[in-house]
């Protein structure tokens, strides 16, 4: 059987994920978290093969909550899904230690024959990601802007770029206010932009919000 354990601060999204599973005569569901304070707190002794991890919950969440799963349980291959483009995150969550990226929007369709591949071989890429994999090694002369920030300033650059407030953001993040401040002011530094407006058409227009 192989081993499942979710993760993601929606039930209605859990309930989908486990009925999608529960068709599939060899899976089975063993936990389920709807934050990553409680993901690390039940992978300690939690017997699982793969998780299916949600990258856009309130609190712990992100690239540091994964860092912090794979530092907990290092063998864990975890399932990133993500309301986020596949060319715009998913190279930072396998270099982060994920075992394979999925947008929400095609997770229903690929779920489980990504599952399946991650079981078996260890990792899961689509064709497009293998390829940014295969060539990221050669420097590119062509880097966009935001591709230059650190992955909490990408995470809280989305957010921004959002319409979501500083106050909301720390308390989202868990972090304080002068902390997030600090961020933003770095963000429109390397992003050499002035205020929010500009930095919402800025990921409007390089397709990195809808």
């Amino acid at each position: 059987m192989i081993k499942v354990f979710i993760v993601d601060d929606h039930e209605i999204i859990r309930e989908g994920l486990k009925k999608i599973l529960k068709e599939e005569s060899d899976f089975v569901v063993v936990a389920e978290a709807q934050d990553g304070v409680e993901a690390l707190e039940k992978i300690q002794h939690t017997d699982c093969d793969i998780m299916l991890l949600d990258m856009n919950m309130p609190g712990r969440s992100g690239i540091d909550l994964l860092s912090d799963l794979k530092i907990v349980k290092p063998q864990l291959h975890i399932l990133v899904l993500s309301i986020h483009p596949e060319d715009k995150f998913a190279l930072r969550t396998l270099k982060a230690g994920a075992s394979g990226y999925l947008c929400k929007d095609t997770a229903l369709d690929e779920l489980v024959i990504a599952i399946r591949k991650i079981h078996s071989k260890g990792r899961y890429l689509s064709t497009t990601l293998a390829e940014q994999l295969a060539f990221d090694v050669v420097p590119d002369k062509d880097q966009l802007p935001h591709e230059s920030l650190s992955n909490r300033e990408l995470e809280i650059m989305f957010l921004l770029a959002e319409g979501k407030k500083v106050k909301a953001i720390a308390k989202e993040l868990t972090l304080s206010v002068s902390t997030v401040f600090t961020y933003r002011v770095r963000i429109f530094e390397k992003l050499k932009l002035k205020n929010d407006v500009e930095l919402t058409h800025y990921a409007i227009n390089n397709k990195l919000i809808e």
